[in-house]
């Protein structure tokens, strides 16, 4: 397993499917997953450090996690099959729970666990990028500074 980072949210064109991209944190490559423009906004508002006036369904997980005293301790994405990634929850507990990347993501970003990718998932789907192309993810970081989660409300789909 290793460690991932969130770089964050955009919309892919001309498709207009939202995807979350994701940096090794000890490496040079990037894994890019489709998503749907709810999880998008999800994750966009804990990037941007939105809080809604009454929570949404991962604040929800988040505050029934912890008043139970079962916290996520990690988010792994475990596996990619026919274009479709698996991701599971693990809790403070040791339980491990199936979940969509999207919403462990956005469930990570809330908590503050770790986000780990299998090896062979960032073999198989991972991108590299060289150096003289992080000019290239410079923009899409800029990009994401000025991005709204409004920008993802008529998005469909996730893998």
């Amino acid at each position: 397993m290793r460690e991932v980072d969130v770089i964050g949210v955009r919309v892919e064109m001309p498709s207009n499917n939202p995807i979350v991209l994701l940096r090794e944190v000890s490496g040079d490559r990037y894994l890019p997953i489709w998503i749907g423009a709810v999880e998008a906004t999800a994750i966009a508002f804990a990037q941007q450090g939105v809080v809604p006036p009454r929570p949404l369904t991962h604040d929800l997980l988040k505050d029934v996690l912890e008043a139970t005293g079962n916290p996520l301790a990690e988010v792994r994405i475990t596996d990619m099959s026919d274009g479709v990634f698996y991701a599971t929850l693990v809790l403070g507990s040791g339980v491990e729970v199936s979940a969509r990347p999207s919403d462990s993501i956005a469930l990570a970003l809330r908590t503050g666990a770790r986000i780990v990718c299998d090896e062979g998932v960032l073999d198989d789907a991972g991108l590299a990028v060289p150096a003289e192309q992080e000019d290239e993810v410079e923009r899409f970081r800029e990009f994401l500074d000025h991005v709204t989660p409004e920008d993802f409300e008529s998005g469909s789909g996730e893998s």
